[in-house]
């Protein structure tokens, strides 16, 4: 990873942010964050099943992320720049974390969503060091609101 961020690295973060806030992305974030919750691969199809606007809506938001995390992970976005400016990929990871084995299988993907979990690992160590006890609180809260529905 290159130690200092330039204005390549700015213009592409710029260009992704202004892809999350096309009303259809932003919509599917809002739902996401607020509405997914899933104990399997099972239930995700059973509750948002293909063709329906949820499942159009978790899969942007994956895709969304997956495609930001493979550009950090090839070192075209500095890796601390769009750490300070794109905490809601963890949060995107931690609703799904625990669906990856499995969906992995059923896809006959290993890889399916590798860049999102690589990041999303890099960016808990890097929140540790820069705000100890804050990934904790962070985890709390998202439980919290899955807690509500």
């Amino acid at each position: 990873m290159r130690e200092q961020a330039d204005h390549y690295d700015a213009d592409l973060l710029l260009r992704l942010y202004d892809l999350r806030r096309e009303e259809g992305l932003r919509q599917a974030r809002d739902w996401f964050i607020r509405e997914f919750r899933a104990e399997s691969m099972e239930d995700v199809y059973k509750r948002f099943p293909f063709g329906s606007k949820e499942n159009d809506s978790y899969r942007m938001v994956l895709s969304y992320w997956e495609m930001a995390a493979s550009m950090v992970n090839r070192g075209l976005i500095n890796e601390e720049l769009f750490f300070e400016n794109s905490g809601e990929l963890w949060t995107v990871w931690v609703k799904i974390k625990h669906l990856l084995p499995e969906a992995r299988v059923m896809w006959k993907n290993p890889k399916l969503y590798q860049n999102l979990a690589i990041l999303a690992e890099k960016y808990e160590k890097w929140m540790e060091v820069r705000a100890p006890g804050a990934v904790d609180l962070m985890l709390e809260q998202v439980k919290m609101l899955a807690a509500k529905k």
